[in-house]
C-alpha cells in the first residue's frame, strides 16, 4: 500500500470498528422473525374488520364504546398479555348513543337527505315536520332581530359548504421522494409566545348561538361543514369542558344535524330564491341518566431484568359516531394490537416491559392520554402534577393515529438527540419505504401528552392514502390499505422490541412550559 494512503486506510478501519461497536445494534435475527410472523401470518385485517364491521363506532363513554372495550380486554387476554386493566380517568359525562336518524326534504321537491346528529345533542319528540329558514347569527343585533321568530323552525345555521373537487380529480397521492426529503430537511421554527385574543363582546359565540336556538324552541339546527361530496363532518357540539359533553338525562343544546354539502347547499339555494323549503326529520338519541367515568385500556408483555422500566405503544380507541372510523383510529388500534400479538408469537423476552394503551377521549382533546401521564408519571413542570418515580422509568412512547398509510419515517418532535436510536432501528425497513427521520413536530394526537411532559413521545410519519374519510360518515373497512397496516405492525413491533432491549437510554428534551 502506498505510504500516503496508509493514514486513510487506518482511519477507515477505525471508523468501521466504531460502527461495529455502535451501542444501538439491530437484532437482525429478531427482525427476521417479526417480519415473517407479521407478513406471512398477519391478523391485522381480521382485527380491523371485526372492529369496523362488528363493533362499529365508539364515541367515548357510549354504550357502543363500552361493548367494544369489553371485546378489547378479552382480545388482549387472547393475545397473551398480562396486567390487562381498565383505568378510569375522569368523570366524562353521560353516555350518548345515536339510535336512529331519518331526514328528508319534502317541499318543494322530495329528496331523502344524508345527515347525522351532532354528538351529545338530544333527539326529537318523534317525527317532526318543519319549515326551513336561513339564520346567520353573528352579532347581538342579529339575536334581537330573530328573537321570537324561530319556534318550530329548521334552522340552516352555516353558510353553503364550499365543495372541494380536488379529491375527485386527483385523489390523494402517496408522498413523493421530494416531499419526504422536505420533511426530513425542514428546520423547526422557534416557538413564540401565543398572542391572546381579546373577545369582541358584540360577536356571538358558538355556545351563545346554540343557547339562543335552544331557548327559541327551534325544531332542529342544520349545518354542513364538510366540503367533501357525500361526506358529513362536524360531530362535536359547541360547548366547554364544564358541560360534561352531555348532561345526565338531558342536553343544553338543541337537536343538531350535520348534512352532506350537496344536500345542504340545495336547500340553501332554494331558500335564497325565496321559495319555501319544508323538511321532515326524526332523531332518536339515548342519553344516560348519570355522569360516568371514561376509561383507558392497558395490557403488557412483562420485562425481565429491567421489568420496572416501560416502553409504551398506543392508539386512541375512541371515535366519532357516524361511521366505524376504519382509518381514524381503528387502523392504529389494529396495528398496536397486532404488534403485541407478533411479539408474543415470536416468543420475545424483552428486558423492559412493553405496555400497550388504547386511549379514550382523544377526539375531545387528548383527555385519556393526558390523564394517564399525570396519574402514572406526573410532570415536573406542572404545578398541579408532581414528578413521580415512574417518570424516569418510561423509556419511550410510540403512537399511530394519522390514518392507515404505511410508515415512511418518524417525527423527532424536536428531540435531535434521539435521532441516532430512531435511525438505527429504521435500517431493517428501508425496503418498506421507511427512510425519513424528520426534525418536525406534529400534534393533535396522544404522543403529545407525553411530549409536553418532557417524556419521549413519538408519532410515525405515515403515507397519505386515498379514501379513509376520517371524521366522516365514509370511513369504512373498504377504504383501508391492509398491506400498509401489515407493514406498520411489523415496524411497530420491531421499534417496541429494540426500545425494550436497548443498552442506550432514550434521550429526553425539556418539558413544555
Amino acid at each position: 500500500m502506498p505510504r500516503l494512503l496508509r493514514p486513510l486506510a487506518t482511519a477507515l478501519l477505525l471508523a468501521t470498528a466504531a460502527f461495529v461497536a455502535d451501542p444501538v445494534p439491530v437484532d437482525w435475527a429478531m427482525v427476521a422473525r417479526i417480519r415473517e410472523e407479521g407478513l406471512q401470518r398477519s391478523r391485522v385485517a381480521d382485527l380491523e374488520s371485526y372492529m369496523t364491521d362488528v363493533l362499529g363506532a365508539r364515541l367515548t363513554l357510549s354504550e357502543d364504546m363500552k361493548r367494544a372495550q369489553a371485546w378489547a380486554v378479552a382480545e388482549m387476554g387472547r393475545i397473551g398479555l398480562v396486567n390487562v386493566a381498565t383505568e378510569p380517568f375522569m368523570d366524562f359525562g353521560a353516555a350518548w348513543d345515536n339510535e336512529y336518524v331519518s331526514l328528508h326534504m319534502i317541499e318543494p321537491d322530495y329528496q331523502p337527505m344524508v345527515g347525522y346528529p351532532i354528538a351529545h345533542t338530544p333527539g326529537t319528540s318523534g317525527k317532526v315536520t318543519a319549515d326551513a329558514v336561513i339564520v346567520d347569527l353573528q352579532t347581538r343585533e342579529d339575536i334581537a332581530a330573530w328573537r321570537g321568530k324561530l319556534a318550530g323552525k329548521a334552522v340552516l345555521a352555516t353558510p353553503p359548504a364550499a365543495i372541494d373537487m380536488a379529491p375527485l380529480v386527483s385523489g390523494t397521492p402517496r408522498y413523493s421522494e421530494d416531499e419526504l426529503r422536505a420533511r426530513e430537511q425542514t428546520v423547526i421554527a422557534p416557538r413564540t409566545a401565543a398572542t391572546r385574543r381579546i373577545p369582541n363582546p358584540a360577536i356571538v359565540t358558538a355556545e351563545e348561538r346554540m343557547a339562543f336556538f335552544k331557548a327559541e324552541g327551534v325544531a332542529a339546527v342544520l349545518q354542513s361543514e364538510s366540503g367533501w361530496i357525500g361526506a358529513v363532518r362536524g360531530f362535536s357540539r359547541p360547548g366547554s369542558r364544564n358541560d360534561r359533553w352531555s348532561a345526565a338525562g338531558d342536553s343544553a343544546a338543541p337537536v343538531m344535524i350535520a348534512i352532506t354539502p350537496e344536500h345542504y347547499n340545495r336547500m340553501h339555494r332554494i331558500l335564497q330564491r325565496e321559495i319555501p323549503v319544508k323538511v321532515e326529520l326524526e332523531v332518536r338519541n339515548r342519553i344516560g341518566p348519570r355522569v360516568e367515568q371514561a376509561v383507558n385500556l392497558v395490557g403488557e408483555i412483562p420485562g425481565t431484568d429491567l421489568r420496572n422500566e416501560v416502553v409504551m405503544i398506543g392508539a386512541h380507541f375512541d371515535t366519532w359516531h357516524a361511521s366505524p372510523n376504519a382509518s381514524d383510529n381503528t387502523s392504529g388500534v389494529a396495528v398496536v394490537l397486532e404488534a403485541m400479538r407478533i411479539l408474543r408469537a415470536v416468543g420475545a423476552k424483552p428486558r423492559r416491559t412493553i405496555r400497550v394503551a388504547l386511549w379514550s377521549g382523544e377526539e375531545q382533546g387528548l383527555w385519556g392520554s393526558r390523564a394517564y401521564v399525570r396519574e402514572h408519571f406526573g410532570n415536573p413542570n406542572d404545578s398541579t402534577s408532581r414528578k413521580k418515580p415512574a417518570y424516569d422509568r418510561l423509556y419511550a412512547y410510540f403512537n399511530q393515529d394519522y390514518g392507515p398509510g404505511q410508515y415512511r419515517g418518524v417525527y423527532l418532535q424536536g428531540n435531535e438527540a434521539a435521532r441516532t436510536l430512531l435511525t438505527a432501528w429504521m435500517e431493517p425497513f428501508r425496503d418498506m419505504g421507511m427512510t425519513v427521520v424528520s426534525n418536525q413536530s406534529v400534534g393533535s394526537t396522544d404522543h403529545i401528552a407525553f411530549d409536553e411532559a418532557g417524556l419521549p413521545g413519538f408519532q410515525f410519519l405515515q403515507d397519505r392514502v386515498p379514501g379513509g374519510g376520517g371524521h366522516t360518515n365514509l370511513d369504512f373497512f373498504d377504504t383501508i390499505p391492509v398491506e400498509d397496516l401489515m407493514k406498520n405492525a411489523v415496524i411497530m413491533a420491531s421499534y417496541a422490541y429494540h426500545a425494550a432491549m436497548s443498552e442506550t437510554k432514550m434521550p429526553r428534551k425539556a418539558a413544555l412550559r
